[in-house]
Parts: C-alpha cells; structure tokens; sequence
C-alpha cells in the first residue's frame, strides 16, 4: 500500500442554489489552483435570510485534502 501525506485547507463556497452547488463551487475553484486534490469534508453549513424571509444564499465550509509531490 502506497503511502501518502496530505496538506489539509478550508475552503468555503457560496451558492443562490443550495448545499450541494456551494460544494460544487469551492472543490471546482480549488482544483484550478491546487493539484492532487483528493478528499473533502463538511465542516459547517450555513447560510443568509433575505427581507423577504426565505434563504438568500448557502455558505459551505469545508477541509480539502491534497496529496504533496
């Protein structure tokens, strides 16, 4: 078995849409700049009411971990 050390980051995405759009938005965004990206984790969710009382955005907070080279 090979063996591997990984660099964690937190990462957080925003979306209009929902939970699984923010995800989506923070591994794309960091898989443009970071190689060997292997795994995230969810750390918090949250998100912000707009005037009009229902949810105006979701925010994502999550730890990403990448292989070094």
């Amino acid at each position: 078995m090979t063996e591997h050390v990984y660099k964690v980051v937190e990462l957080v995405g925003t979306s209009k849409t929902g939970v699984d759009d923010a995800i989506q938005t923070a591994i794309t965004r960091a898989s443009a700049t970071l190689r060997n990206l292997r795994w995230f984790e969810v750390a918090q969710v949250r998100g912000a009411v707009g005037g009009d009382g229902k949810v105006d955005h979701y925010q994502v907070t999550l730890k990403a971990g990448f292989t070094l080279e």
